[in-house]
C-alpha cells in the first residue's frame, strides 16, 4: 500500500476511534496542552500583541515539531512500506485526540434532554461544555439556539478543521491546527486580559479554520437532506447570511446549518456580561428541542463526509489536493 493510501486510511481510523470510543478518559493531550498553556501565560502575559505573539508562536510550535519528529522517528531503520505505516498510525492516533465530534454531540444532546425534562438549570450548567456564552437568563429556546450554534461552529473546528490539516499536512497539520484552535479558545477571545495579549491567537485561527469553514457549510449543504433539509434552502442561506457575521469563519457553518435545519439562528448573546446583537441567519422558526437533535446528526453526516473526502483527496490525488488547498 502507498504512503498516501496509508495517510488516507490513517484519517478514516483516526475519524472512527472518536467516533466509537470518543475522547480519552483520562490524561487527554488537549487537556494537558491547555494546562500547560494557562501555566506559561501567568510567567509571560504582557498586554501588548507581540507578547501574546511570542507566546502562541512557541505553543504552536512545539507540540508541532514534536509530533513531526516522533513521526519520523517511527520511520527509521524501516523499509519503506513499513515506515509508512508506522506514519500512518501516529497520525491517526493524532486524529483521534484531535477530534471531538462525538464529545460535541453527546454534549448537545444532553442540553437538549435537560430542556425536554424542565430541568434549565442543570442545561445551563450543561451548555458550558459546548460554549463560553452566558446562561444565567436562557430560557429553553435560547438554550436550544445556543446549542445548534454550538454544534454547527464547532463541527467545523472540532472535526472538519482537524481532518482537513491531516489531509494537508499529516500529523504535523493535525497538531498545529488544535493547538491554534485551543489557544483562540483560551485567548482569543475579546476581554480587558485579551484584547492585545490574544490577537495573534485569534488571527491565527482565523487563517486556519478558513478552509475548514467553508468545507463544513458546503457539506452541511450536500448532507441537508439527511436531517429533512434542502440542499439548495441550505446553500441560499449559507450564501447569503455567513458573511453577515462577527466571525470570518463561524457564520459560514452557523448559516448552512440553519439552512439545512430551516431555523432562525442569531440574535442577542452575552459573554462575560457584554451583551451583543448577532445578525439573523435564516428564515426559518426559532430551534427547539428536535433541532438540537437534528444538528447533531447533521454535525455526524458532515463529518463522515468530511472524513470520506480528506481520505480520498489525500489518497487519489496529494500533490493536486495540496496545492488546491492551500491557494484558497
Amino acid at each position: 500500500m502507498s504512503a498516501t493510501r496509508i495517510s488516507g486510511a490513517a484519517l478514516l481510523a483516526g475519524y472512527a476511534a472518536d467516533a466509537i470510543v470518543g475522547d480519552p478518559a483520562r490524561w487527554h493531550p488537549v487537556a494537558g496542552f491547555g494546562r500547560a498553556a494557562l501555566a506559561l501565560e501567568r510567567v509571560t502575559y504582557a498586554p501588548t500583541r507581540m507578547r501574546g505573539a511570542i507566546v502562541v508562536a512557541g505553543l504552536v510550535a512545539a507540540p508541532t515539531l514534536a509530533g513531526e519528529l516522533l513521526a519520523r522517528a517511527t520511520r527509521l531503520g524501516r523499509p519503506a512500506a513499513c515506515g509508512g505505516l508506522s506514519r500512518g498510525l501516529v497520525l491517526a492516533a493524532f486524529t483521534w485526540v484531535a477530534l471531538g465530534g462525538r464529545s460535541l454531540r453527546r454534549e448537545a444532546l444532553n442540553v437538549s434532554e435537560l430542556v425536554a425534562r424542565g430541568e434549565l438549570d442543570l442545561a445551563r450548567g450543561a451548555l458550558r461544555s459546548l460554549c463560553g456564552r452566558d446562561a444565567a437568563e436562557l430560557d429553553g429556546a435560547g438554550l436550544c439556539r445556543a446549542a445548534v450554534e454550538s454544534v454547527a461552529e464547532n463541527t467545523g473546528d472540532a472535526v472538519v478543521g482537524a481532518l482537513l490539516w491531516g489531509a494537508l499536512a499529516g500529523p504535523a497539520g493535525v497538531l498545529a491546527y488544535r493547538a491554534a484552535n485551543t489557544l483562540d479558545a483560551m485567548f482569543g477571545h475579546r476581554s480587558e486580559r485579551y484584547l492585545q495579549f490574544g490577537w495573534a491567537s485569534a488571527r491565527l485561527d482565523d487563517t486556519m479554520s478558513w478552509p475548514a469553514a467553508r468545507m463544513t457549510a458546503a457539506l452541511a449543504c450536500l448532507t441537508a437532506p439527511l436531517v429533512g433539509g434542502s440542499p439548495r434552502r441550505a446553500m441560499t442561506v449559507a450564501r447569503r447570511d455567513g458573511a453577515a457575521h462577527p466571525s470570518p469563519n463561524s457564520g459560514r457553518a452557523e448559516a448552512a446549518f440553519a439552512g439545512a435545519l430551516d431555523v432562525s439562528l442569531g440574535g442577542p448573546l452575552a459573554y462575560d456580561g457584554n451583551v451583543e446583537s448577532r445578525p439573523q441567519l435564516g428564515d426559518g422558526r426559532a430551534p427547539g428541542i428536535e433541532d438540537v437533535q437534528r444538528a447533531a446528526r447533521l454535525s455526524l453526516a458532515v463529518g463522515v463526509a468530511a472524513a470520506a473526502l480528506c481520505a480520498v483527496l489525500v489518497a487519489g490525488a496529494p500533490r493536486t489536493f495540496r496545492l488546491f488547498a492551500g491557494s484558497v
